[in-house]
């Protein structure tokens, strides 16, 4: 008997439930309670680095639970711009940023999202869409919050289509 048949008969676990099954058992970083790490005085820059790349980690495996797939991490074209993560979800790209804090004591991460992050975001979604020949895709831009609360679990929220372009597709 072969791996992939279970009593002579074809078996496929389907991806959703296989997505469930390791986010439950096997992955429960989602679920742990946060540890941060002491702010050493002069480091402050590698523990902000620190921050913003658990939020980031955590953020695409809770893009992933939810049916997500990630398809690359840190885009950063030569021309400029910058995407935290490209994924798709259904039939539609999603250009997405990241923004963790460890409180909400200055407001919800999203709230740092300006004008300026999002012509950041644009630049590097269209540099992504010329790299892939310009194709006529549905894609919109989504926001992720994380925030990471000493001995509590991390709070983690997508927004979907947090803002949109005047124009559509390149030229933006």
């Amino acid at each position: 008997m072969s791996p992939k048949s279970f009593r002579g008969k074809p078996f496929c676990v389907p991806a959703t439930v296989a997505r469930r099954i390791w986010f439950r058992w096997i992955d429960r970083e989602l679920r742990r309670t946060v540890v941060l790490p002491e702010v050493v005085s002069g480091e402050q820059g590698k523990w902000n680095a620190w921050v913003g790349q658990t939020g980031e980690r955590l953020a695409g495996k809770r893009l992933s639970s939810e049916g997500y797939r990630v398809l690359y991490r840190n885009f950063r074209p030569t021309g400029g711009g910058e995407v935290d993560l490209v994924c798709r979800h259904v039939d539609t790209l999603v250009f997405v940023e990241v923004k963790t804090r460890t409180s909400e004591r200055f407001g919800r991460p999203s709230q740092a999202v300006d004008r300026q992050k999002q012509r950041l975001l644009v630049r590097g979604a269209n540099a992504w869409l010329r790299e892939l020949g310009l194709p006529e895709l549905l894609f919109r831009f989504d926001v992720v919050e994380v925030i990471l609360e000493n001995g509590r679990r991390p709070e983690i929220r997508i927004i979907e289509s947090a803002f949109q372009t005047r124009q559509v597709g390149l030229g933006l």
